[in-house]
């Protein structure tokens, strides 16, 4: 019971939100999993972020983060759309999420498109029977997850089976369509050619190493000692799980050298962890899943804390219900910023396919007016761009807070300085993307990630 609760609280989002029904006095117990979870303190992982006093600061931080926002001098000349791929609804057989709940999530958060990626099934078409069009003035665009792919194609090829990944990156290009590896940490070694980008940030993947976080998830009643810092700290405790994923860009920057790769953050957002406990009939336990399966049976009688949230209850009664990814937080979380000039299917594509795009943290604050573009005399590149090396080519970048800024040719490190952004000139051709960082409650976070602006020598 105990791993499978914990196994699922790490698929796709984290702990968010815990109410208890019963409204029991469980100070002892959550000091007790307080004391289990955090005696041992590590460095910058989720279980010293969600330490009471780091939340409050790093809440702070943010909130100062605010008030500290300025204008940006250099334009790219587009707007700067937040927009999510790699998300779940109702259609894919392990989320109940429905559109209504999507489009508030979207909505509350700010985004403008979602391209959805839903789980093939022969019960119904991704591409014909999938949420497609404008709805409350969010762009929804229908799509997959399969094979390992994010798969956008054009025209449905559910029907038309493949024998290979390669054989089906080549047929979804084939329609005019988009494709993305997905769970790059599973896909390391893959060689595959004619696609048009890959996941450079996963939420589920970055969860994955969080080994002192599963641990103290292995009882139920461990969550219970998170309940007031939760209520208090939502998207704090969401963020607290985020790392820089160091393996993705290594991979990234290798597969970039190579040959064109956009970059794309996955929200692999589903809203199908969330939990309910209730007393049955012979006075059991029964802890069920959004899904509507059930994890386990709890004995109150053989349960001390379990049989403390029981008295004075009746069969049918709610100990607690527990809700851990919402759509709305996973949202927040993270996205992927397109420059278009306009909200539409088509201008979407031309971004992706341009790798006119960058991935932020939003949580953590609002990139929106965050540049990055190459100059020389009169003529500008936007991100995405392949520029002919010459003298006088620069780099700039600029953003709308003070930060930390690193420029990263071929996968090294060749500026990282303090400010608002930088002006670089390109002596080497290569791969150039930009990472900007922001010290949250003394710890340097990721904030943006950027596609690169490939610099190539004339033929």
């Amino acid at each position: 019971m105990s791993k499978k609760l914990a196994i699922g609280a790490l698929l796709h989002a984290p702990m968010v939100r815990l109410s208890l029904v019963a409204g029991r006095s469980l100070s002892w117990i959550a000091f007790f999993f307080v004391w289990i979870g955090w005696t041992a303190a590590v460095d910058a992982d989720a279980i010293e972020r969600i330490r009471p006093e780091n939340l409050r600061a790093v809440h702070e931080a943010i909130e100062s983060l605010k008030s500290q926002r300025r204008s940006v001098s250099l334009s790219s000349g587009y707007d700067d759309v937040r927009s999510l791929l790699h998300v779940h609804s109702a259609l894919s057989h392990d989320s109940r999420g429905t559109i209504e709940e999507i489009l508030a999530g979207a909505k509350d958060a700010g985004v403008r498109v979602i391209m959805f990626s839903e789980h093939p099934s022969n019960n119904y078409n991704y591409f014909l029977d999938g949420h497609r069009g404008f709805e409350q003035g969010v762009l929804l665009i229908p799509g997959a997850e399969t094979g390992g792919f994010l798969a956008y194609p054009r025209r449905s090829v559910q029907d038309q089976k493949t024998d290979a990944p390669q054989a089906f990156a080549d047929l979804v290009r084939s329609t005019g369509g988009l494709v993305f590896v997905s769970h790059l940490e599973e896909r390391m070694d893959w060689e595959i050619t004619n696609v048009t980008g890959a996941e450079i940030y996963n939420t589920h993947a970055d969860f994955k190493n969080e080994d002192r976080f599963l641990a103290v998830l292995r009882s139920p009643l461990s969550m219970i000692s998170l309940a007031s810092s939760v209520k208090q700290y939502p998207q704090e405790v969401f963020g607290a799980l985020l790392d820089y994923p160091a393996d993705y860009l290594k991979r990234y920057d290798q597969l970039c050298i190579k040959a064109r790769h956009t970059g794309v953050s996955a929200n692999d957002a589903h809203h199908n962890q969330a939990y309910q406990a209730k007393i049955l009939e012979d006075g059991q336990v029964q802890l069920e899943d959004a899904l509507g399966e059930v994890i386990a049976r709890l004995d109150p009688e053989k349960i001390a804390p379990i049989k403390l949230l029981t008295a004075g209850r009746k069969p049918g009664d709610l100990i607690f219900e527990l809700d851990l990814d919402p759509y709305v937080r996973s949202f927040r979380h993270v996205s992927t910023h397109l420059l278009l000039t306009e909200v539409s299917e088509a201008q979407v594509w031309q971004a992706l396919g341009a790798g006119r795009a960058y991935v932020a943290f939003d949580w953590i604050a609002d990139p929106t007016g965050f540049v990055y573009r190459a100059d020389r005399d009169a003529d500008s590149w936007p991100v995405g761009s392949e520029v002919p090396f010459a003298e006088g080519l620069h780099l700039r970048a600029e953003a709308p807070l003070e930060c930390r800024v690193k420029l990263v040719r071929d996968g090294q490190v060749v500026l990282d300085q303090i400010g608002t952004g930088f002006d670089f000139l390109v002596d080497t051709p290569g791969v150039y993307r930009v990472e900007v960082w922001l010290k949250l409650a003394g710890e340097d976070r990721p904030w943006i990630l950027t596609n690169p602006i490939y610099v190539r020598r004339r033929e």
